[in-house]
């Protein structure tokens, strides 16, 4: 994040910018999958490296798992979204804010609850099929 009054850093900026597009582009298409999906693979390729190999998994589970799930994408990155267009999960690159590693959130219209207090993001530097199996088991808890 930007120090204390320089404002957006530039990543932060562009974020903004690929969010208000996103929204312009949902409203025009509506519900649409077959626009999701399009928005998806796009921003996947776009990545590179392990970027794109994490991202890739996470949109083969994601899709596998959770088939109700509407595929966007969330400030330029891949996520999935419930009936009413809510972001449940999303993956945001590690290149796309400069970070060591790449993240796979949960928003709070994840069932993921478990009394009171759990985890909602989680660090991914390589894309493993431990990773995948633990992933899928989230995504299932999170859509269901």
């Amino acid at each position: 994040m930007a120090e204390r009054g320089e404002g957006l850093s530039k990543e932060e900026r562009d974020a903004v910018k690929d969010r208000a597009k996103e929204l312009r582009a949902e409203a025009k298409a509506g519900k649409n999958r077959a626009a999701g999906e399009q928005a998806i693979r796009e921003a996947i390729d776009a990545m590179s490296g392990e970027d794109r190999a994490i991202a890739e998994g996470f949109y083969k589970v994601v899709s596998e798992v959770a088939p109700q799930l509407m595929p966007k994408t969330y400030y330029g990155m891949p996520a999935f979204a419930n009936g009413e267009g809510k972001v449940v999960t999303f993956m945001q690159p590690a290149d796309k804010f400069k970070a060591r590693y790449a993240t796979i959130g949960f928003e709070d219209r994840a069932n993921l609850d478990d009394g009171d207090f759990w985890p909602i993001g989680f660090a991914v530097r390589t894309w493993t099929p431990a990773i995948e199996q633990r992933f899928s088991e989230l995504v299932a808890s999170a859509a269901s």
